[in-house]
Formats: structure tokens, sequence, C-alpha cells
């Protein structure tokens, strides 16, 4: 296993009820403001230089520091690298079943191009390779990847649904999706989980996707939340990105909307420095102090990218408001 992990606590930031729920209808959610690794980096479709090595060292370290919930996809990989290495160190568990595995179907990539397939017959067969890869019975959580445009999402659902019905996963949700098709797939069966961006700079979600699941009771797992590293501070704003990084296509690393984010990660650095955290731990403690937010996904490739992480817990509110200030 790898080394020890060092999780950084300290108490004047946490608000005193960062562990209550935040929605006021539907059943309740089950993570409660924690952190989950992403294996989306470590599947080296988009992501440069990942050796299995690292992989699997990063998936123990965050094991050692105390991660429980592992993000995974059919997708994530062009053979099945993320459901492969991750079953690779669970097997070695000697207690796997306290690990919970989300999954995700409907979605790959055919000679580097995404492909969106929700038909029925696709996810099922998508969710009984993942499960055969991980090398487990069951997922905790399997979530239809992306919403089909060609496929009604209610045809999707009523897939899942027998899934669930089947064994094969414990609770089913919805990634990429607007409210209003939350609220369709939900019209088939209960939505207990969905997926969605957010991070400083990128907060649309919270007024609509967000405070929509959480209303219903549904865990909202939010993702990016380190903007592609952009938000651990460790980007400078002279980066050249090597070729093949697919970073310097998204517009946030892009011209003047490059030069906004790295004032913020300036701010980010100074007030994490009198913290004594990580930039990386502050950004995606800011994100689990989002109201209606239960877990905060954190993709990692090294060991030490989890470290920075590991120990996020929501914010005090004054602390909160200094974060607040940086973005406007």
């Amino acid at each position: 296993m790898a080394g020890v992990c060092r999780v950084f606590v300290v108490k004047a930031l946490l608000h005193p009820a960062y562990d209550s729920y935040d929605g006021v209808m539907g059943n309740e959610p089950l993570f409660r403001k924690e952190v989950i690794l992403g294996l989306w980096p470590i599947a080296g479709v988009t992501t440069i230089g990942v050796t299995e090595k690292d992989a699997i060292t990063t998936i123990e370290t965050a094991i050692e520091c105390g991660v429980t919930t592992f993000d995974t996809a059919y997708g994530y990989g062009l053979d099945g690298e993320s459901d492969r290495y991750l079953g690779s160190v669970l097997g070695q568990d000697d207690d796997p079943v306290r690990f919970h595995v989300i999954g995700k179907v409907g979605q790959r990539y055919v000679d580097g191009q995404r492909v969106i397939d929700g038909r029925p017959e696709t996810l099922r067969s998508d969710a009984e390779e993942s499960l055969s890869r991980i090398g487990i019975s069951k997922f905790g959580t399997l979530m239809l990847h992306s919403v089909d445009d060609q496929t009604p999402i209610q045809e999707s659902a009523r897939a899942l649904r027998d899934l669930q019905m089947q064994g094969l996963a414990d609770r089913i949700g919805l990634c990429n999706a607007t409210a209003e098709q939350r609220r369709r797939f939900a019209e088939v069966v209960r939505c207990d989980a969905i997926q969605c961006p957010l991070n400083l700079l990128q907060t649309d979600h919270l007024s609509d996707v967000i405070a929509d699941a959480a209303l219903s009771g549904s865990d909202v797992l939010v993702y990016w939340t380190l903007m592609k590293g952009l938000l651990a501070g460790k980007i400078g704003r002279d980066h050249e990105f090597a070729p093949g990084d697919s970073r310097p296509g998204y517009a946030v690393f892009q011209g003047d909307a490059r030069r906004r984010a790295h004032d913020v990660v300036d701010g980010l650095i100074e007030l994490a420095t009198e913290l004594d955290i990580t930039v990386a731990e502050l950004s995606v403690s800011w994100a689990l102090s989002q109201v209606g937010v239960t877990a905060a996904l954190v993709g990692a490739r090294r060991p030490d990218q989890i470290r920075d992480v590991a120990g996020a817990k929501p914010l005090s509110d004054s602390i909160l408001m200094q974060m607040n200030e940086l973005i406007g």
C-alpha cells in the first residue's frame, strides 16, 4: 500500500451543521458531505502519462485516506481500465463490502469519439460487463452516464429500474441531465442520485439542477470541483499544456477567462496559506459547503493528488464569504 496519508483538519473552518441533510422533501440522501474518488483521470483517455502502477497506488492511497466510495464508468478507458484498476484493488481488500462503487452506463469512446447509447440492451450489457471487470456482483449506485437524444429517457429509466430489481444495483441515478430530464426520469423510478459539474468558476447548476434534486431528496454528487486541476493552484498563468492534453479545449483555459480564473486562484492560494491547508482542499471544501451538495467527486491520477483533498469538509460561513468575494 502507499505511504501514510496526511489529512488536514482545521476545526475553525467547519460549519457546525456540516453533516446535516440539506433537502427538505423526499427521501434522505446516502452521502454526508464526503469526498469520492473519481476514476476518469486514471482511465487514460484524455490524460497523458497514466501508468497502471500509479493508478492502483492512487486508489490504495484514497482508501488509506478514508475514502470508501469510487466513481467509475463503462466508458472510462478504451478497454475498461478504470473498472479493472478498481477491481484489482478491491479484490485484495479484506473487507470489500465496505466500499460503495458508483457505476455509469450508456457512454463509451469509439475511435476517440464519445458515443452515447441509452438503449435498454446497451445499458444492460454495459452494466454486466462493468461488474465483471470490477469483480463485484452489484453496484452501490448505477447511473445513466448521459441522456441519449435518440432514446426516450423514460425508456432508459425503465432499463435501470429493471437492473435494480434484478439485484445489479442498490440505487440508481442520472448524470449530465437538466432538472426537467431528472423529473421525467423520476416518473418511472426514483432518482437516488445525480451528477453535475460545480466549482468556484462554474456555479450555474446551483439554482436549477442542484436545487431541484435536493428538494427531491436525491444525492447530489458534483464533479469538476477542481476544474481539471486549475483550482488546485498548481497550474501557473504561463503554463503550456503538452500536446494531446485536452484542457486547452475548455473555455476556462482560454483568453480572458483563464486570466480571470488565475485571479481567483491567486486569492485561493493566499487564503489556503492562512488556513494551513492545500488550495485543492479549500476548493473542494467550497463545493461541499453548497446547499444540496452531498458529495464531491475528485479525480486523481497520482497519490499526492488525493492526499491533497481527502480531508475536505464544509467551511464556516466566514470562510465561505471570503471565497465568494473572490468570484464576485
